[in-house]
């Protein structure tokens, strides 16, 4: 509510209203009603029994003379500032009645010329009051709706960074999980295959002096290459790697592996082969490298076999071994596992290992081919 309007406008006009009737001639103690519900009750203007009390004295003062007629902007003033809608609408049109009985004694004795001035004061102020009520309905929703966009562009602002950072942040992820599985899966296993055939050798044979020095310096250099590059990997965590080719590459990898832990490998293909998304054979390749990987450090096994399966709606990997096995719930998943586990996982898929001590050790990967 204004303050000016309703505070120095109201009591401007009657100050100046007492001026033209001490100057008329009239008695100025007509008005002094209206003067002391203004000043008296000056804290409570901006309530409704304001205004009804103050209309109220201003039809009095008009049925006593038409001349303060002038006193109704004041009325009109607080029915547009105090009252909300709809009491507004009625608070203008009676104020307006009051306005019309003053300017319709002009036509004394002609009482439908009174009645049309007093009808056309109501329908212009109510007209007037619904326009500016209709321009404050809009103008409420036009700034909701700015409010809303500006809420809705800082959201989206707030958003875009925090997308940003997080893209930033996945690619970073990504690549460091890339080196991560890269080093483990090929790196490091080459490592360990280094240093099991110099033990291997080692044991066999004796080490002739003239070779000792050497030999300690490539076993030390190993060793030392071997725990950087795991604890590369625990700095850097695992992520998807290069494409191959599924089918040879298993068959491959199992054949490399045979011969170089002399223990016997099968390897089975079922179904029809079909097509598959690079990163799903990856998955199976490294899958099983990393299985084979812990045959050859745990399971003192006799012979192992490796199959793959293509099946109605997925593709099957299975690595089995007929080894010492372990107990599942008294063992920790290692980081080895945890790369598999990530990887299928990551690709819809599932992986499942069963074992039990004397039973041997089962790997199996199952991935939707469709998710190619």
């Amino acid at each position: 509510m204004p303050f000016l309007l309703v505070t120095v406008v109201p009591y401007t006009l009657l100050a100046g209203l007492a001026v033209l009737v001490v100057a008329a001639g009239f008695p100025v103690t007509e008005l002094l009603p209206a003067a002391v519900w203004m000043v008296v009750l000056y804290r409570w203007r901006d309530k409704p029994a304001f205004f009804a009390g103050l209309l109220a004295i201003t039809a009095v003062m008009v049925l006593q003379n038409p001349l303060y007629g002038l006193f109704t902007p004041v009325p009109y003033v607080y029915a547009f500032t105090v009252l909300t809608w709809p009491w507004r609408l009625a608070g203008v049109g009676l104020t307006a009645v009051v306005a019309g009985m003053a300017q319709a004694s002009a036509a004394s004795g002609m009482a439908t010329l009174q009645g049309v001035i007093i009808v056309v004061n109501v329908v212009m102020m109510v007209t007037t009051a619904w326009v500016l009520h209709t321009a404050d309905v809009e103008r409420e929703k036009r700034l909701a709706a700015l409010e809303k966009l500006e809420a809705a562009l800082e959201e989206n602002a707030g958003l875009h960074a925090q997308l940003l950072v997080q893209a930033r942040e996945a690619g970073v992820l990504d690549e460091r999980q890339r080196m991560a599985r890269e080093i483990h899966d090929t790196l490091a296993q080459g490592l360990i295959g280094i240093i099991t055939q110099l033990q291997a050798a080692e044991q066999r044979h004796e080490v002739p002096a003239a070779w000792r020095r050497p030999f300690d310096a490539v076993m030390g250099l190993a060793r030392e290459s071997l725990a950087e590059a795991r604890r590369s990997v625990e700095a850097l965590r695992p992520a998807d790697l290069e494409t191959a080719r599924l089918g040879e590459a298993l068959e491959t990898v199992a054949e490399k592996w045979s011969a170089l832990h002399g223990v016997p490998v099968g390897f089975t293909a079922t179904g029809t082969a079909r097509p598959l998304a690079p990163a799903i054979e990856v998955a199976l390749l490294r899958t099983a490298q990393e299985a084979l990987a812990n045959v050859a450090k745990h399971a003192g096994a006799t012979r192992v076999g490796v199959t793959l399966s293509y099946l109605a709606d997925e593709v099957a990997l299975d690595v089995r071994d007929d080894g010492t096995g372990f107990d599942l719930s008294g063992r920790s998943e290692g980081f080895g596992l945890a790369i598999m586990r990530q990887r299928v996982e990551g690709l819809s898929g599932s992986l499942r290992v069963e074992s039990e001590p004397g039973g041997g050790t089962g790997v199996s990967a199952c991935v939707p081919w469709r998710s190619a």
